[in-house]
């Protein structure tokens, strides 16, 4: 498929999601970076939302749990363009019920080439990156020449 270039703004869309084995993590780590990730909006699947808005001062829009169909939400927000980044802490070790919806989630955002965090230390590089409160271009499909194309 084509590519083409867009702008991602300075002030990004962040989704947050972790496993209830990485929920504690999350927590952690966005108290760690309350100052950083309040210059964003956050999106967060159920519970791991619920939970970072109580154990920081941030404001999360809430999706509801991922079992639910949370993560196929915010698949659709990322296909849209709404998400810019994905931290998602899940555990390796534990197999999921709703293991289709991740990998789902985790093949849209390779598709729409935004930057996905599974665990803290890639969290941490990429809250540290220059680009992280910049605006940067990344390519993504073209969808509308390929629809043009099919025509």
């Amino acid at each position: 498929m084509k590519q083409k270039q867009i702008i991602s703004p300075k002030q990004k869309n962040i989704a947050l999601v972790a496993h209830d084995n990485c929920k504690e993590t999350l927590i952690e780590w966005c108290q760690q970076h309350k100052t950083s990730l309040a210059k964003h909006v956050l999106y967060a699947t159920g519970t791991s939302g619920v939970k970072v808005e109580a154990s920081t001062p941030l404001r999360v829009h809430k999706l509801i749990s991922g079992p639910l169909g949370g993560d196929q939400q915010l698949g659709a927000k990322i296909s849209e363009g709404g998400i810019d980044m994905l931290i998602f802490f899940w555990d390796p070790f534990q197999p999921m019920p709703h293991d289709p919806d991740v990998k789902a989630l985790l093949r849209i955002a390779a598709v729409w080439n935004i930057p996905v965090a599974c665990n803290r230390s890639t969290a941490d590089m990429l809250v540290h990156s220059s680009l992280f409160d910049q605006s940067y271009p990344r390519h993504i499909p073209d969808y509308e020449e390929y629809l043009k194309e099919r025509e």
